[in-house]
């Protein structure tokens, strides 16, 4: 067997025994004022990576900002909106801010992990809205999955938020052992055609 098959299927392995367990699920984001609604001039930018272990319960956050206008009174992630991508809705995490998170400033980063088990960690009014903590925790995680969340950070100049990013989904690495053993097979279909 050449190679190239033979580290594909043992990829493709790895990533179907792996998936017995659960795998941490990761999203990213990038913030700049443009992403806001409705969109500002802010030259400030950001930066942001959330991971979700389901088997845990946890969601750890890390983002780091930079350029922002005026300085910081606020930062969480709000969700669902009606479209992935676009438009505004409430807030689900903590408010008015991240616990620690630092405020009146123009550049920082934020790294935290949060127990999705502890009412602590999401809106009061958010957890009501979704009937309590355990169906809180299933909507956040979809509204992530579903690209209908966004870390926004708020600031003195633009209050409703300077800059703010929609976080998406990395794939897992079951995911891009499913896409080599396509391309796989696409190779050897074309291999054959000729």
């Amino acid at each position: 067997m050449p190679r190239l098959p033979r580290l594909l299927s043992a990829l493709a392995f790895a990533a179907v025994a792996h998936g017995a367990q659960a795998i941490p699920i990761n999203y990213v984001a990038t913030l700049s004022g443009a992403a806001e609604a409705p969109p500002n001039a802010s030259a400030g930018t950001g930066s942001a990576h959330v991971v979700i272990d389901t088997d845990a319960h946890t969601y750890a956050i890390h983002f780091d900002f930079s350029g922002l206008t005026g300085t910081t009174t606020a930062a969480h992630i709000h969700g669902p909106t009606a479209s992935p991508g676009t438009g505004t809705a409430g807030v689900m995490t903590t408010t008015p801010a991240f616990p620690g998170f630092v405020t009146g400033v123009s550049s920082g980063s934020y790294d935290q992990l949060f127990d999705m088990t502890v009412a602590s960690t999401f809106n009061p009014a958010f957890v009501t809205a979704q009937g309590g903590l355990a169906n809180a925790e299933a909507a956040f995680a979809a509204a992530l999955a579903s690209g209908s969340a966004y870390l926004n950070i708020h600031t003195t100049a633009v209050g409703l938020g300077e800059i703010r990013g929609f976080l998406t989904q990395i794939p897992e690495p079951a995911s891009l052992g499913l896409l080599a053993i396509g391309a796989l097979g696409l190779g050897r279909l074309r291999a054959r055609r000729r």
